[in-house]
């Protein structure tokens, strides 16, 4: 009960200063990360959380939740018309931010190769939850939205099998590649086929869905991909954005009738999340004599991944200030976390190394991006407002 009291008083002082923090550098996903790290078990010791099964479950369920609700927003149609660019950014730009960051933290840490690839690919993709405080403001041209709320649902799922096989060559466990590969395409298939098929089920003349239940007809539909994505070993991760996908552009009204619902019950997942994330931390994994890896960290967020997009979407209809803007809005969040515990509880020699840095990674990109999204939308706006005045 002292965690639903928690987060009752801190939603409440969230949502007190809801209209300062959207007009300024202050920010709600900063306050719980903060609040769940003075109150976990490394500070104050009011909040218990072990890196484990139910943790894990807990973040994986929080990441589904706004993977479903972000392919909402995305149809087919603007799938495909603005597929080049988010073809870049996955193909050539996540692939470049996997090589520049390897190469990174082996100068830095002197880990062995495989280590330092297995941190490069947990830290390769960048978090949904944090690309949407950017996403969801309408200062930010459409196609730089557009390519952001994409590449931030797709690469989760891409990066995920270069973890497990890398857990698997380090433990000794190796796996066949159609081991690692199905599970994403399976991922794909039920995301994309359970939606349509509850959606046609509605459309038929012997049911009637009653207007008030229609955002829980889209619930339902995210539960069922779900628990079979779970049962049949799919990527939960990919299945969502692809169910989210389906389902927005299989019924309109589906969508519309979901988003006001979708948005708050994404922003709950997302402020829990980060709550339960912030008190796994401990003073002795952020801090302490490790001045390599701070500078490792500020490289990775503001090096490697600005490159990689930069040179990834030259010659695209972007111009400089978006290519900018793409490549300094890759925060690493909640998948990262997920990989980070995955990579915990294998035990490797140097698997405690790997989880320090991306810790102390996922802690400044999300007081870096979150406290940056509204000047980056404030000087887009201003920047439309002298365009129109000339």
């Amino acid at each position: 009960m002292l965690l639903v009291l928690a987060f009752g008083l801190l939603l409440l002082v969230a949502v007190l200063l809801s209209d300062l923090a959207a007009r300024s550098i202050l920010s709600t996903s900063v306050l719980f990360l903060v609040a769940g790290f003075v109150l976990g078990d490394g500070v104050a010791g009011l909040l218990h959380f072990q890196a484990g099964h139910p943790v894990e479950l807990f973040l994986e369920l929080a990441l589904f939740v706004v993977l479903y609700s972000d392919g909402m927003r995305i149809g087919f149609r603007e799938l495909s018309a603005g597929w080049k660019l988010s073809a870049r950014a996955l193909i050539l730009g996540m692939p470049l931010t996997f090589l520049f960051m390897s190469v990174l933290i082996k100068f830095f840490m002197g880990l062995g190769w495989e280590y330092c690839l297995l941190a490069a690919a947990a830290l390769s993709p960048t978090d949904p939850v944090l690309v949407s405080a950017i996403v969801g403001r309408r200062e930010i041209p459409q196609e730089l939205r557009h390519l952001l709320n994409v590449e931030s649902g797709f690469n989760d799922g891409l990066a995920l099998p270069v973890v497990l096989y890398l857990l698997a060559q380090l433990s000794s466990m190796a796996s066949a590649p159609g081991e690692i590969l199905l599970p994403l395409g399976g991922g794909v298939v039920l995301g994309a086929t359970i939606p349509w098929a509850a959606i046609q089920l509605e459309r038929l003349r012997v049911f009637s869905v009653h207007a008030e239940y229609r955002s829980l007809y889209a619930i339902a539909v995210a539960l069922i991909v779900l628990g079979a994505s779970a049962l049949l070993g799919a990527n939960i991760f990919l299945a969502g954005f692809s169910a989210g996908i389906s389902t927005g552009s299989s019924s309109s009204r589906l969508r519309d009738d979901f988003a006001a619902f979708g948005e708050l019950f994404t922003e709950l997942a997302k402020l829990s999340g980060l709550l339960v994330f912030g008190a796994l931390l401990t003073p002795n994994l952020l801090f302490g004599n490790h001045y390599q890896i701070y500078l490792l960290a500020l490289l990775i967020l503001l090096l490697a991944r600005p490159v990689a997009l930069a040179l990834s979407l030259l010659g695209t209809t972007l111009d400089w200030p978006e290519i900018l803007t793409a490549g300094w809005f890759g925060p690493k969040g909640f998948a990262s976390a997920v990989l980070g515990l995955m990579i915990l509880q294998a035990r490797l020699e140097d698997g405690a190394m790997v989880v320090r840095l991306l810790a102390v990674v996922i802690v400044a990109s999300i007081v870096l991006h979150s406290s940056t999204d509204v000047l980056v939308a404030r000087w887009f706006g201003r920047s439309e407002v002298r365009a129109s005045h000339r």
